[in-house]
């Protein structure tokens, strides 16, 4: 474990999306692509599904976010503080763009990506708000809005749905769940008091 992510353990979160990355070849490489759709239903990430709703990363577009090749601080391919990495939402989701810089590692990432070995794309973030529901028997979290992001990364396969960044999201799930059986127990104490009273009638009757 790195530096960044002792720092940041306790509250951040990796997702990753199988998603369709642009190359464009003249002077220098240019990689376009979504580190992050909207509204779409992730799989199962370990007894829970995920939607990230449109705006969500509104509000962190001048983060200094970093593009990393598999969330490796060592492994910089480029940097929005530095210019060099372009972030923008659009209808899809987040978006980011590139060139591809000339070291010995970006060219082996762009000769992943040519053959197809690289195809995937993850993000670090933290979460500021979400709500959970249940949906045809699966808990169902929507993020409305990500409160840091770190980085977009390719990367070479997916870490979940066992990846520790996932127990943060499994607490929030909990505190979720707790709420749910509270209210069932306040409303099965409701029906039990109107029929203890319902009976109290009767009886008086």
């Amino acid at each position: 474990m790195g530096i960044w992510d002792k720092k940041y353990n306790n509250s951040m979160e990796k997702r990753l999306f199988n998603i369709e990355t642009r190359m464009e070849e003249g002077e220098t490489m240019n990689v376009v692509g979504h580190a992050s759709v909207y509204n779409t239903m992730s799989e199962d990430l370990g007894g829970f599904r995920e939607i990230i709703a449109p705006g969500a990363f509104d509000d962190v577009l001048e983060n200094d976010v970093r593009a990393l090749i598999n969330h490796d601080g060592n492994l910089i391919l480029a940097r929005t503080t530095s210019g060099t990495l372009k972030l923008s939402t659009d209808e899809k989701g987040l978006k980011y763009e590139f060139d591809m810089p000339e070291t010995s590692y970006g060219k082996d990432l762009a000769i992943s990506m040519k053959r197809g070995d690289v195809t995937q794309s993850s993000f670090a973030f933290t979460v500021e708000n979400d709500n959970w529901e249940t949906k045809d028997g699966m808990d169902v979290r929507t993020i409305t809005k990500v409160k840091r992001l770190f980085d977009v990364s390719p990367v070479t396969y997916p870490a979940y749905p066992d990846a520790d960044d996932l127990v943060i999201a499994k607490r929030s799930l909990s505190v979720y769940k707790e709420k749910q059986e509270r209210l069932k127990e306040e409303k099965d104490l409701v029906k039990r008091s109107l029929l203890n009273l319902n009976i109290e009638l009767q009886k008086r009757k």
